[in-house]
């Protein structure tokens, strides 16, 4: 059964419009506070990015979850990753996450994790669904929940992060970061700082306006020119609620999600520590499918969303896998996505195999790929129009077995992403624009 309200990474939309006003926030706080209580749930932990809507949103649902009688811990600016480990340490019911991720400030997201860390299972979403169309009621004064700010969670955090880090130190190790203005802000430097490496910190100055304004993890063209600059060993970019990571190696090349997951997953085989395969998504570039089966590691595609690499781990009892936007997932760790933890983890591979990073990714060569993101206007389905599905199967024709087109929509955007792939660097290009073309004559 589809859902009205949540979509693959729980509730996104533009500040002021639809479900992102308070008073959607303030009736979404109370829905999951009676949803939570029906099962004896009374305690739920917020966290949030940098974006200056979050101080609004945190209030509203704040005043929902107390009126239905849940108490509420205020965690402030916090990774989501680190949302999902304190709901944990703390024994918490409930964490909710105030963040649009990787999307500009003017955007916002309200999303969920279970008591286990883990975001909610459908039933519980659409249940929550159900309780928003009936009306708001207040519980007695005597069962009003209580709100209480959580001080120590930054620094909780930040020894969780270092301990996954097994050998000595990053002594003489330096890297740059690139912090988005986001949630990691006071987070991840201070991890890799800690850790004995010497630390250059950028981006990391939030003023609720400039999250992933031309930086981060989607924008990595400034954190390049600063590790050749610097002549540091690696550069490091988060997204603006610290759960997508892209790395820089010392030559001031990308390495994105697809190189990151081969690195940890020929490390764990090679440690003898690999469960099982690894899980990509459709968008998973075919260089590392090659890679992996050249290791005789087992690899399966999932759908893009980082819930269903998470599902798939799960059904396979496997533990690593990721996407190629830096979502990566190593379950030995964390249950879920964590780009500084990621991180720690290729960090600990450099320095355990005395390799730099360009040596490490050297085991899997990227097949070309080209993406267009086509943006359509509201209640428009151009993949439904007969004039698009054809121009799919012509693509399709002429990519022939040296490659592979898909077409997807976007579960967090009003996008339409096309994605060609193949050896053919020219032809690929090509295919993309011209099936790109063609949707956007439907989009508007």
């Amino acid at each position: 059964m589809s859902k009205k309200y949540f979509g693959t990474d729980g509730i996104r939309g533009l500040v002021g419009q639809g479900a992102i006003t308070p008073e959607f926030a303030l009736k979404l706080g109370w829905a999951a506070g009676k949803v939570f209580a029906s099962n004896g749930n009374r305690k739920v932990l917020i966290g949030k990015d940098t974006r200056i809507s979050g101080y609004m949103l945190e209030t509203a649902l704040e005043s929902g979850l107390i009126a239905a009688g849940v108490d509420v811990g205020l965690l402030g600016p916090m990774p989501t990753p680190a949302i999902s480990y304190l709901t944990q340490t703390f024994r918490a019911d409930a964490g909710i996450v105030i963040s649009a991720s990787h999307n500009p400030y003017y955007d916002n997201g309200i999303k969920f994790f279970s008591a286990e860390g883990t975001k909610l299972p459908d039933e519980v979403e659409h249940e929550i669904e159900r309780m928003i169309e009936q009306e708001l009621t207040c519980v007695e004064s005597e069962k009003l929940g209580k709100a209480f700010r959580i001080n120590d969670a930054a620094g909780r955090y930040i020894e969780f992060c270092k301990s996954r880090f097994a050998l000595e130190s990053l002594k003489g190790m330096k890297i740059v970061v690139d912090t988005a203005n986001g949630a990691t802000y006071h987070i991840a430097p201070n991890v890799f700082r800690e850790l004995g490496a010497d630390v250059i910190s950028i981006f990391a100055e939030p003023n609720g306006l400039n999250i992933n304004d031309h930086c981060g993890a989607t924008h990595t063209d400034a954190l390049r020119q600063a590790v050749l600059q610097h002549n540091a060993d690696v550069g490091i970019a988060l997204d603006g609620d610290g759960d997508r990571l892209i790395m820089v190696d010392e030559k001031g090349m990308e390495v994105d999600g697809d190189e990151l997951v081969f690195i940890l997953a020929r490390q764990a085989l090679k440690k003898g520590e690999l469960k099982g395969g690894v899980v990509g998504t459709l968008m998973s570039n075919l260089g590392l499918e090659v890679a992996l089966k050249n290791l005789s590691i087992p690899f399966k595609r999932a759908n893009v969303g980082d819930r269903y690499v998470m599902q798939l781990l799960k059904e396979n009892g496997w533990t690593i896998g990721g996407e190629s936007s830096g979502h990566v997932i190593n379950l030995d760790h964390i249950p879920t996505g964590d780009g500084t933890i990621s991180a720690v983890q290729i960090l600990a591979a450099i320095v355990d195999t005395g390799m730099t990073l360009s040596e490490l990714k050297s085991g899997m060569e990227k097949y070309p790929q080209k993406l267009i993101n086509v943006r359509t206007a509201p209640n428009k389905y151009p993949l439904e129009v007969d004039e698009v599905k054809l121009a799919i199967q012509a693509a399709e024709v002429e990519l022939g077995d040296e490659g592979r087109i898909l077409i997807r929509k976007s579960g967090t955007e009003p996008l339409i992403r096309v994605m060609t792939e193949g050896k053919d660097g020219k032809l690929i290009k090509r295919v993309a624009q011209k099936v790109a073309d063609k949707v956007a004559e439907h989009a508007e």
